[in-house]
């Protein structure tokens, strides 16, 4: 789940969407002889990967459940049931682990899921297309939405009320200020960011 950072603005609450799916972790190995491992928990609490029922793989044609006995930095520790041994433990190292976006909590106020914001709309604040949200990205500085916009590479803007004043997910469209498209555009062209 992501927020936009800007606190002082009160935000709008997401819509409960269809049933797409939400990787909420990913196997990183076998711990110990008797089969659990180690997940990669993407989860705001990394022990609530066990709380939505059965998670699914990529293709969604195997299904497993998931038990806790610890939490880690970032993921847990966990048995997954018909795994009992280390051998079948590290054969599902890199197995993505999803749960139907229909199973998880409704997001607080201005909190999305990132299934909730790929594919938007993506349109200017005078009401012109851009384009679409093709990722939600957070490398480590805050959420920076992905858009793939109708000309041209792709731009990366903040997901900050600034930068993106109105989400509507009812509308499938999010809009973009004028300021944070414009350094967007001179960053793609100049390759390299600047602080603005």
């Amino acid at each position: 789940m992501s927020s936009r950072s800007d606190p002082d603005r009160s935000r709008p609450a997401a819509t409960a969407p269809d049933a797409r799916r939400v990787c909420v972790g990913v196997v990183l190995g076998a711990h110990g002889i008797r089969g659990a491992v180690r997940i990669k928990c993407f989860t705001v609490e990394p022990a609530a990967i066990a709380t939505y029922g059965a998670l699914e793989d990529d293709a969604g044609t195997r299904q497993w459940h998931v038990d806790v006995v610890g939490v880690e930095r970032n993921g847990v520790r966990a048995t997954i049931r018909g795994v009992g041994d280390r051998t079948a433990a590290e054969a599902l190292k890199g197995v993505k682990l999803y749960v139907r976006r229909s199973a998880l909590p409704p997001p607080q106020p201005g909190e999305y899921y990132a299934a909730d914001l790929e594919g938007l709309a993506v349109v200017a604040t005078d009401g012109s297309p851009l384009g679409r949200i093709v990722a939600l990205h957070d490398f480590g500085a805050g959420s920076v939405l992905e858009i793939e916009p109708t000309v041209g590479d792709s731009l990366m803007v903040p997901f900050t009320d600034t930068a993106i004043p109105d989400v509507d997910l009812a509308a499938a469209r999010v809009t973009v200020a004028a300021d944070a498209l414009d350094h967007a555009r001179h960053a793609g062209r100049s390759g390299k960011a600047r602080r603005g």
